[in-house]
């Protein structure tokens, strides 16, 4: 069971990032397309940065036994993605979120 515990905290957070987006319409639930469109290139930068750091021996799989020991490629374990892509779906909802709030003060 703790071979599992980081992915499940990363799923629950993202899980959470879609009940946010969801409750107050800000990034999926205002453009889906565009969304999912920016979401992938977010995650692909991410991933092959990763992937350039791996290749120049800069970044490296960290042994826990929080991890399940799945890699997508070679130091590269499976729950990175879902790390990045929580990472950039937190940072586009609380983009969007500023910018509804000021918008939302701005004509108040």
């Amino acid at each position: 069971m703790p071979g599992v515990l980081y992915l499940l905290a990363l799923l629950v957070s993202l899980t959470g990032m879609v009940v946010l987006d969801r409750r107050f319409g800000l990034f999926f639930w205002r453009a889906p397309l565009v969304a999912a469109a920016v979401l992938a290139i977010g995650v692909a930068f991410f991933l092959a940065w990763d992937l350039w750091g791996i290749g120049a021996g800069i970044f490296y799989r960290g042994e826990t036994d929080f991890m399940t020991g799945l890699q997508l490629a070679p130091e590269l374990p499976v729950e990175e993605f879902f790390f990045l892509t929580f990472l950039c779906y937190l940072f586009m909802n609380a983009l969007q979120g500023v910018r509804t709030l000021l918008e939302t003060r701005r004509t108040a």
